[in-house]
């Protein structure tokens, strides 16, 4: 490591502070979160007004966090494939109007309680419309070096709004009524709409047309599914969030049933949970510097078991405020380091994708968990499901024997191949499908090396967009080996051409290195069905004159 790179890294937690265009999203984005949190309290309250059902009360939750579950993924994709600020300006706007239009609904006593909900989730899906091109232009505003703090910090600006974002919420309803929140909470969002107007990006188009929404979400779950770092994280985070949903899920019976309390009792948790997530989150990059990550997640494993037990056997507020306090330091650790391996385990091509079943991965954790260990609970005993639960996380430690988290990720950074394919044919960008095959000529004593190598590059090749890899080996030459995948379409194969990373450049070099021959033509690119490339009858069109070249001039 040179000297200045042990510098960048030695800035501290707030370092990423110090880039301007970081420092102005950042600071917004307290208000942003703000504004979020008082929705939810406002809506909540205005619902027991227009309702006495406790169910519809709950739905405002629900209707809040249902986009985060549905939207995310395809908001990560269109965040991969269009100018990112521009989706978070677009998802802002979306959240900031809606906003505005439910408070003049309100003021103008034409609320209903299925409007309410509407709004809520009309709202929550310009947040989750927004939130993947945030996190995925966060590399884009800080240096490498910096990026676990920055990751850090985003998770702190949510905490900070989480700990007092409530309380003030609820007076501010008390005071000037949920209808005034509403148009409070549009206000909130102007700042960062005007922090990311500000930010004057550089987006580098591709050369090639959008993908298809469909085929842009199946080609981020593949790569998450074939490259090893990104599935080890969500895996992890999944099962995380499932085995410590007891604590914010539980709260107010534990402060109710196990603490003999009131609301007060209840929010006192949460704030202990909160300030806990804020200090915990300051030491990610001094805790990724001195341990690996896969030590680090284990550590806050043991340690949220550990307070979850406590919390479960306690009936004094000061132990179980210090547990609580734990709980959610050891909580935003792990998220956040498992949110900066998939941030540096992910090109630029497919960050928001990748983020985005990150979200959903926790969100779906979460919400199942809280699920399942209320059942138990109401099943057994809330001190119960908290000792249960404490047991299933520490547990978790187990996972790295069988998926450990890797340590320093592959370098990510796209390389042009540097030629084109030759083509004899007129293609269009929907030609398809197209078939690869590659030859290699690699000596019988190798053979067992090189098919180690070629596993690797099964993995690579499937998860930048190659389905039905296969790897052949002649029965008369043993020497001769051919790799053989399928594109689904021209621009396809042509985008799969563009996704090659550095650690992709090497790991094909690795596999070229077996080969013996360096002459002739190794790699063919095939037509599959190539109907409409040749003519019916002989006085048919020539397609090679009537069909447009896939070259874009």
């Amino acid at each position: 490591m040179t000297g200045l790179e042990r510098a960048e890294q030695s800035g501290g937690a707030f370092a990423p502070l110090r880039e301007p265009t970081f420092r102005r999203i950042w600071t917004a984005s307290l208000f942003s979160n703000f504004g979020q949190l008082f929705l939810g309290v406002g809506a909540a309250w205005e619902m027991t007004r227009l309702s006495n059902s406790p169910s519809m009360v709950a739905l405002v939750q629900s209707a809040m966090m249902l986009p985060l579950v549905l939207v995310t993924l395809p908001a990560g994709a269109i965040a991969d494939m269009f100018d990112r600020r521009r989706i978070a300006m677009t998802g802002l706007t979306f959240s900031a109007i809606c906003a505005a239009v439910l408070a003049v609904v309100a003021f103008l006593g034409l609320i209903t309680p299925w409007l309410l909900l509407l709004f809520c989730a009309l709202i929550g899906g310009g947040v989750a419309l927004y939130s993947p091109s945030w996190q995925a232009s966060i590399p884009e505003q800080v240096s490498r070096a910096h990026l676990p703090a920055a990751v850090a910090l985003g998770t702190i600006s949510y905490n900070v709004a989480r700990s007092f974002g409530p309380a003030l919420g609820g007076l501010i309803v008390v005071i000037y009524g949920a209808k005034a929140v509403f148009g409070m909470t549009s206000l909130l969002y102007l700042p960062l709409l005007f922090a990311f107007f500000l930010w004057r990006r550089r987006h580098a188009p591709s050369r090639l047309p959008p993908e298809r929404m469909d085929r842009a979400i199946i080609g981020g779950v593949r790569y998450a599914l074939h490259a090893p770092a990104i599935r080890t994280a969500l895996v992890r985070v999944l099962v995380f969030g499932l085995s410590t949903a007891t604590a914010s899920a539980l709260a107010p019976l534990i402060a109710r049933d196990l603490l003999h309390g009131d609301a007060s009792t209840f929010g006192v948790l949460l704030g202990a949970q909160g300030v806990g997530a804020v200090a915990g989150a300051l030491f990610v990059s001094r805790i990724r510097e001195a341990i690996s990550t896969e030590l680090a997640v284990r550590i806050f494993a043991i340690g949220t078991g550990l307070a979850l037990v406590a919390i479960g056997m306690s009936h004094d507020i000061v132990v179980t405020c210090a547990a609580f306090l734990i709980v959610g330091a050891c909580n935003i650790l792990t998220v956040a380091m498992l949110n900066v391996t998939v941030q540096l385990s992910a090109p630029r091509w497919v960050t928001a994708r990748a983020l985005s079943l990150f979200s959903s991965a926790i969100t779906a954790g979460i919400g199942l968990g809280a699920w399942a260990w209320g059942e138990v609970a109401a099943g057994r005993s809330v001190a119960f499901a908290l000792v249960a639960s404490g047991i299933a996380v520490g547990a978790t430690a187990l996972l790295g024997l069988l998926m450990p988290i890797g340590g320093d990720q592959a370098d990510t950074e796209e390389v042009p191949l540097g030629h084109e394919p030759a083509v004899g044919m007129a293609l269009t960008l929907r030609s398809g499908p197209v078939v690869i095959e590659v030859d290699y000529d690699v000596d019988p004593e190798r053979a067992r090396d090189f098919y180690a190598v070629m596993m690797k590059m099964q993995s690579m090749r499937k998860r930048n967009g190659g389905f039905e890899w296969s790897l052949a080996r002649d029965i008369a030459d043993p020497a001769l080996w051919t790799e053989r995948y399928h594109c689904p379409t021209w621009g396809d194969y042509l985008r799969l051409r563009d996704r090659f990373t550095q650690a992709d450049i090497e790991l094909q070099t690795q596999a070229d290195a077996f080969n013996r021959s360096h002459q002739g033509n190794r790699v063919r690119r095939r037509l599959e069905r190539p109907f409409g490339s040749v003519r019916w009858k002989a006085d048919s069109p020539d397609p090679q004159q009537d069909t447009v070249s896939w070259m874009a001039p």
